[in-house]
């Protein structure tokens, strides 16, 4: 028993140090930018909230249990801004590194448990990891849209260039979310950034 809680509380300890990633997106009030233990968290509320925009056959408890596990891996292989140039390969095998270490830190049925879980996000293979990858690519736009245009204006970003990288992955598991957003982005486009 006391190792068992030994391995929990060593590996809580470690996802600790999700707070010290910081992210490409800042506050919706533009003061800083957010950290990845932050975005997790506002993730999980996303998905409370606007559990009415997920398909048939979501579990919203799971989606709330990828969204706080999905990020964990960036202890590691810190994180790659979604308008950011990086090598994807590199960065996958760097995410499944850091999943074997991270999660190996918990005892085994929770390790297993909690690793399939980010698998499965990481996959998108069941509806409740399509409506999690979605709100995971809904969220950024609309602090940016928040913030006056964020990491949009950092990265030189267009409207096309959003549509492209993050469209499709918001429409695959929360298609009316994608409507709203490609609404209020273009509005944005049109009153502030050249085309």
């Amino acid at each position: 028993m006391t190792e068992r809680l030994e391995q929990q509380i060593a590996f809580l300890n470690e996802a600790d140090k999700l707070k010290q990633i910081i992210r490409g997106t800042t506050l919706c009030d533009a003061s800083r930018y957010e950290n990845s233990a932050e975005h997790s968290w506002h993730l999980t509320l996303y998905a409370l909230v606007l559990a009415d925009q997920a398909g048939e056959g979501v579990d919203i408890n799971r989606v709330i249990k990828m969204l706080i596990l999905h990020d964990l891996v960036e202890i590691d292989a810190g994180d790659n801004p979604i308008f950011g140039s990086f090598d994807a390969t590199a960065m996958e095998a760097d995410e499944v590194a850091a999943a074997d270490r991270i999660f190996g830190l918990l005892p085994n049925d929770l390790r297993d448990e909690l690793r399939a879980t980010w698998e499965e996000f990481e996959a998108a293979s069941s509806p409740s990891a399509q409506f999690a990858k979605s709100l995971d690519r809904f969220q950024p736009p609309m602090q940016n849209l928040q913030s006056g245009g964020g990491s949009w204006t950092d990265y030189n970003v267009s409207e096309q260039m959003i549509a492209d990288r993050v469209g499709s992955k918001i429409a695959i598991g929360a298609p009316r979310l994608w409507e709203f957003a490609r609404t209020k982005i273009a509005g944005f486009f049109a009153a502030h950034m050249k085309r």
